[in-house]
């Protein structure tokens, strides 16, 4: 079975709840290493719930079996000496276990299941194609969180302790929040501790996450990152952005999770151009925010609002959109994907500073 993104939660809660026996292997693979380790986690305590269980769990890596592939399936179907399922933890793997999996496939009896926790593998790597083709096999795709996934995710986190959040809290939490799920769950974990799990009879005001909340403690040293790169490149400072570009990607931000800060920022500035192409000025428009920008950024804001028109800013979310989708799709170096997407639009920037001034 081949389990995209969008599938993928459904999946792995289903699977948590009725584990079904004719799974033998599922592979987590992707760009998002804490998704890839909870799904992982999740699938395997379907299993047996105390990961430390010596008797039914077993750890594997992929170098281990790439020297012994017939390992696995006397795993697959070795009993427990206790009773109950055994799972069969494979991490860090790729395609040098594909020897190994193949024997799984092929084992007669078994009933343990194998989870292999693998990286960003590519449409055409081998261990993906395997399982995604195999009966008894499910290939899970885990990718950055999409916005509405964080939405979910902050709803689920902060909801199963008693709290919601307010609406500007929310937005905050999604546009600061990284593309990292466990990175992401762990912040709005800290968020639950600084907040306090409210009483039951607690009035909707103290069971409430505000705006000041989610500031006070969901770091932003990512997002102060990406706001240079995605401020040089509306300012048209293609030097800025190449060396902002090359400190978020030494730190490890996904390049499809940096494409869609461009994406809101984009948005963010075809609302305020609308406003100013109907009349309002850039700093009235721009206080109306809410979650208000950070001071430090309003200049920016104003000069970009006034620089860019409506039409422009429609295309580029075309040309954001497209990046993303190649970023997902086509296999292709992602990180080049995004430069290039960049690069177009400081291009129009500076292009655009050059004709007639906006009011």
């Amino acid at each position: 079975m081949d389990i995209k993104t969008g599938q993928a939660e459904a999946f792995v809660t289903g699977y948590a709840r009725k584990p079904d026996a004719a799974l033998r292997v599922a592979l987590i693979y992707g760009n998002d290493e804490g998704m890839i380790a909870e799904r992982g986690r999740r699938l395997a305590m379907a299993i047996c719930a105390e990961l430390g269980d010596a008797f039914r769990v077993v750890e594997l890596t992929g170098g281990q079996l790439k020297d012994d592939p017939a390992r696995l399936a006397d795993e697959f179907q070795s009993l427990s000496l206790i009773g109950g399922r055994r799972v069969v933890r494979v991490r860090p793997a790729g395609d040098e276990v594909v020897a190994a999996v193949e024997t799984v496939f092929e084992a007669g009896a078994g009933d343990a299941l194998i989870v292999v926790e693998a990286g960003n593998l590519p449409p055409a790597s081998a261990l993906r194609k395997l399982v995604a083709a195999a009966p008894a096999g499910a290939a899970i795709a885990c990718f950055e969180d999409s916005e509405q996934a964080l939405e979910n995710l902050v709803e689920s986190v902060l909801g199963g302790d008693g709290l919601r959040a307010s609406d500007e809290a929310r937005d905050y939490l999604v546009d600061h929040l990284g593309g990292d799920r466990g990175i992401s769950r762990s912040e709005l974990q800290k968020l639950v501790l600084y907040k306090g799990i409210p009483p039951k009879d607690a009035p909707a005001s103290a069971r409430t996450v505000t705006l000041d909340d989610a500031m006070a403690v969901i770091g932003d040293g990512a997002a102060i990152g990406l706001d240079d790169a995605v401020y040089a490149a509306f300012d048209g400072d293609p030097a800025g952005l190449d060396r902002a570009l090359d400190r978020i990607f030494a730190e490890g931000v996904a390049p499809a999770s940096a494409v869609r800060a461009f994406q809101r920022h984009a948005d963010l500035l075809h609302r305020l151009a609308g406003a100013v192409e109907t009349g309002a000025r850039a700093d009235e428009a721009i206080g109306r925010l809410r979650p208000p920008p950070h001071f430090s950024r309003r200049a920016a804001l104003q000069r970009q609002a006034r620089t860019w028109p409506c039409l422009r800013l429609a295309d580029l979310l075309d040309l954001l959109l497209e990046a993303e989708m190649q970023c997902k799709t086509t296999g292709l170096p992602d990180e080049a994907i995004l430069r290039r997407a960049a690069l177009r639009v400081a291009q129009g920037a500076r292009a655009l500073m050059k004709a007639p001034a906006r009011r």
